[in-house]
């Protein structure tokens, strides 16, 4: 495998995992062996994720030194975070609203499948309220939350933190140079573990088409197509002006990312493209104070790809069992799914917890999301990729507005990916 790139492997992954798995479909025995392919790689991916965004977080913030400087980015990166969000949910509505992916469905021709788990996540949220969640923020136990790979609390941690090495000056540039040197060492392992993504991917696509098979697209296939296309749409001219007007274009990323787009599309995790997405862009010309501190915050705060999905998928519930939303209903359902998406951030099954939240808060039937339980992971799989591309292309935005990217790294970077191909 060492002749093919990275992008290669995981199609032939991605492939032969399709064919086992359709081979294979509803063989209890078969989805037992495939299963550790695709457990192994999640787990070592996992393993690395929270050790690179502490010490990311940490160096960026440290580098940054003047904590004016750093609250300004981080008061431009959450404003802009939460208008593209707040688009994306819009846009979402919009297309629910245009296209009506769940008017007409039989719902005796639906499978259901099992949320049991994200009901009962959804109830203790809805018992503690949003405003706990923002709360939990705050890590009482920070080696809990970095044990328990919390996110939210691990981010707040690790920028309270740099901002404290940036305080102390020189008696902190020892602790600087040890969350470079662990960067450094991390970025290495990652580069290993990468090379056992293909067989992960095999692992976890065969299990998924054995276990549900292809014929379970077929009465959500509309469904699918309108969340698919809504989201191509939205990459393409949402965030293509918006590169465009960062003076750059939406295709550039692709192309430099190509590799982790279809690791995150095969994958549907965000987390196995974060440390290669951190280095790309800061060879593209970003610099790794910002693309650190804009990239983790990302993960938690700009999930358009997921933003897009909750809101057809919450009008898609209402149209099944032929419940109108007023344009009322449907503004009060997009303030709640703006707080329920943040509040949730970091939770096992964001976006099912999400769904039942809102949907419990609307008074919606719960058990509609069980019907798209069994497509979930084919949703999944194109909003990860959209969370990837906002996120890198928020690293360009936020480079540029500090007036710190770099043109003509950029402009050889790209050269030497040219000459690559």
């Amino acid at each position: 495998m060492k002749k093919f790139g990275l992008a290669t492997q995981i199609f032939a992954g991605l492939i032969l995992g399709i064919v086992v798995g359709a081979v294979f479909y509803g063989n209890e025995t078969a989805i037992a062996i495939l299963q550790p392919f695709g457990d192994i790689f999640i787990h070592l991916i996992k393993m690395i994720v929270i050790p690179i965004i502490v010490s990311a977080l940490i160096v960026s913030i440290a580098s940054v030194g003047d904590v004016k400087k750093l609250g300004k980015l981080g008061g431009k990166t959450i404003i802009y975070f939460e208008i593209i969000t707040t688009l994306a949910l819009g846009i979402g509505l919009i297309s629910a609203n245009v296209f009506h992916p769940g008017s007409g469905i039989n719902l005796s021709s639906l499978s259901k499948g099992d949320i049991s788990t994200y009901e009962q996540t959804a109830r203790s949220s809805e018992q503690t309220g949003v405003v706990s969640h923002f709360v939990d923020i705050i890590p009482s136990n920070v080696f809990q939350s970095l044990a328990q790979g919390d996110l939210l609390p691990v981010i707040f941690f690790s920028v309270i933190f740099g901002i404290g090495v940036a305080s102390i000056g020189r008696r902190g540039q020892p602790v600087l140079n040890f969350f470079e040197g662990t960067l450094e060492a991390m970025y290495w392992v990652t580069n290993l573990v990468m090379k056992f993504a293909a067989f992960g991917v095999f692992g976890l696509i065969g299990v998924n088409v054995a276990r549900f098979g292809l014929s379970s697209l077929i009465p959500l296939g509309k469904l699918v197509l309108v969340i698919y296309g809504t989201m191509i749409l939205f990459v393409l001219l949402v965030l293509g002006l918006i590169a465009r007007a960062a003076g750059t274009r939406i295709f550039t990323l692709f192309r430099i990312l190509k590799d982790e787009l279809l690791l995150a599309f095969t994958t549907a995790s965000s987390e196995a493209v974060l440390p290669r997405l951190m280095d790309k862009m800061v060879r593209f010309g970003c610099p790794k104070s910002i693309t650190s501190f804009v990239v983790p915050t990302g993960y938690t705060f700009n999930l358009d790809g997921s933003a897009i999905y909750q809101s057809i998928a919450a009008l898609f519930i209402a149209q099944i069992y032929g419940i109108h939303l007023s344009l009322g209903h449907q503004l009060t359902l997009l303030v709640i799914l703006m707080l329920t998406s943040k509040g949730m951030a970091g939770v096992t099954g964001a976006s099912f917890v999400v769904l039942l939240t809102t949907l419990g808060s609307m008074g919606l039937p719960l058990e509609g999301v069980a019907f798209i339980a069994g497509i979930d992971r084919i949703l999944d799989m194109l909003r990860t990729v959209v969370n990837v591309v906002g996120n890198a292309l928020a690293s360009v935005v936020m480079s540029k507005s500090e007036g710190v990217f770099d043109q003509k790294k950029s402009e050889a970077y790209l050269l030497s990916q040219h000459k690559l191909a």
